[in-house]
């Protein structure tokens, strides 16, 4: 994603891989969030849905910590879900990232790395020996164990939840049990378990999964598991979902072709990394955060990629304004900082024993209320995140991620996500004075949409930098200078 949006604005990175080749282990179903407006504003939203038109905001069930938030009764729900094994991610990120001119070097490990004021060099294991590498900066997309991280001193504090063990597989279940109102899975003895919203119980947590292009996924969290030295079995999670729900579910082998997902983990972790810049050297994604509850990870990863992109482009062509950089990691850790929360928030809530329960209770009561569910739907869809544009008494607009629209333009009618696709940064005029400047913003003539302000900025990764209700040339200006390094230059 990284590489793609530094390739949008110019500037030509090489990507190294320690893979050979793309993993096909079955890992994240699909991207949840902000980052699905994102990759629809790049352009990518239809080829990953695998279907035609924008994405909607879910307005149904969506799981919270083994209970579900009812995002029906949201006048306007802000989470959106885009259905996507994470293998057609890769793939599909990968070809973009070669149509537009990017070099992936699959099979390169980074073995070592300096750095000083103009440059940084690494040391790279590649298929043909080891050799060096030097650019104007190095970035750390290399996930939880990052070698850049690790190399550069970064401490990552945070938490390790040792006590849990998470079972994942690809499995048949009978057909007769499947409901084919809800897609959920009728357990004789036990009642109905709804398709992704998952469960808890006293003894640990259950989840049914019945994503396409591949056999349903079962899982099970358990406490205080002995441990087991060897691979994960079907048997095994048979008698973990034995465990959880108290009675018998016939889990048959996958069928189909594979990789099929049979996979134990016995850790979970919340980590921070202490910062994301080291001079030259920045970190993004999982080697800049972790958390112990999926679901939020790559929104969080991809957003810094595209928080970072325009950022370091607009370094390395030589027109970004001074400290531009420096806004990455004072951006980024309030999402990843939020998220933190999230993730020990839900462990404490699925957590075992009698207290935890009372307090699912109280917590179910409250996500009766409207406002509630508005609160938790923004948490994890990351619309809750607001940067600092150094805008006084700014409009409500400002520090968002733009809201969708669309528009009326000379041109016929957009909306604003197609717009958005050349990376670069967009005025928005609805008043048809403001005119055109050169280069440095896509001035877009549009007629006014109520609940809009007459004019607004938005920044190439798609957060709104200045919005006003009756626009005047200073305050543009200004927004301008921030983030551009330019004033206001009429044509």
């Amino acid at each position: 994603m990284l590489a793609c949006e530094l390739a949008l604005a110019g500037v030509r990175p090489v990507v190294l891989e320690a893979l050979v080749e793309p993993s096909v282990e079955p890992k994240a179903n699909g991207l949840v969030g902000e980052v699905v407006r994102l990759v629809d504003h790049r352009g990518l939203f239809e080829e990953l849905a695998g279907a035609p038109g924008p994405p909607k905001a879910n307005s149904g069930f969506f799981p919270y910590a083994g209970m579900y938030l009812n995002l029906g009764v949201l006048d306007e729900s802000p989470l959106y879900v885009l259905p996507a094994p994470q293998q057609k991610i890769v793939r599909v990120l990968a070809e973009r990232a070669r149509q537009l001119g990017v070099e992936i070097r699959y099979g390169h490990e980074l073995v070592g790395l300096e750095q000083d004021a103009s440059d940084v060099t690494v040391e790279v294991n590649g298929p043909d020996g080891r050799y060096e590498l030097q650019g104007s900066y190095l970035i750390g997309a290399d996930g939880a164990r990052s070698a850049v991280r690790k190399l550069s001193g970064i401490d990552f504090g945070g938490v390790t939840y040792d006590r849990r063990t998470l079972r994942m597989a690809h499995a048949t279940v009978p057909a007769d049990w499947v409901d084919p109102t809800t897609r959920g899975l009728k357990v004789p003895g036990y009642g109905l378990a709804l398709p992704f919203l998952g469960l808890r119980t006293e003894q640990g947590g259950f989840s049914y999964a019945p994503l396409p292009d591949h056999p349903p996924t079962i899982a099970t969290v358990e406490w205080d598991q002995p441990p087991a030295d060897e691979p994960m079995s079907m048997d095994e999670l048979r008698a973990s979902v034995r465990r959880v729900l108290g009675v018998e579910v016939p889990l048959g082998e996958p069928e189909g072709d594979g990789p099929h997902l049979m996979n134990r983990l016995t850790k979970g972790h919340n980590r921070v990394a202490e910062r994301f810049r080291d001079g030259r050297v920045f970190l993004l994604g999982d080697a800049a955060h972790i958390l112990a509850y999926g679901g939020g990870g790559l929104n969080l990863g991809m957003q810094d990629a595209a928080n970072l992109g325009w950022k370091l482009a607009a370094e390395i062509n030589g027109t970004a304004p001074a400290g531009l950089l420096d806004t990455y990691d004072t951006e980024r850790r309030i999402a990843a900082e939020r998220m933190h929360i999230y993730g020990q928030a839900t462990n404490a809530l699925v957590a075992p024993g009698g207290d935890v329960t009372a307090l699912r209770v109280l917590f179910g009561e409250m996500l009766g209320d409207p406002a509630a569910v508005r609160r938790i739907a923004e948490l994890l869809a990351g619309s809750d995140i607001r940067y600092d544009m150094g805008v006084a008494d700014a409009h409500p607009l400002v520090g968002r991620f733009a809201p969708p629209m669309d528009l009326m333009t000379p041109d016929g009618p957009s909306r604003l996500a197609e717009l958005a696709r050349t990376g670069r940064p967009l005025l928005l005029d609805f008043t048809g004075s403001l005119g055109r400047f050169q280069g440095v913003v896509d001035v877009i003539a549009a007629e006014p949409i109520e609940g809009i302000p007459a004019a607004v900025l938005i920044r190439p990764d798609n957060y709104v930098a200045w919005a006003s209700e009756s626009p005047d040339t200073e305050g543009l200006s200004g927004a301008l200078d921030r983030w551009f390094g330019v004033a206001v230059n009429h044509v």
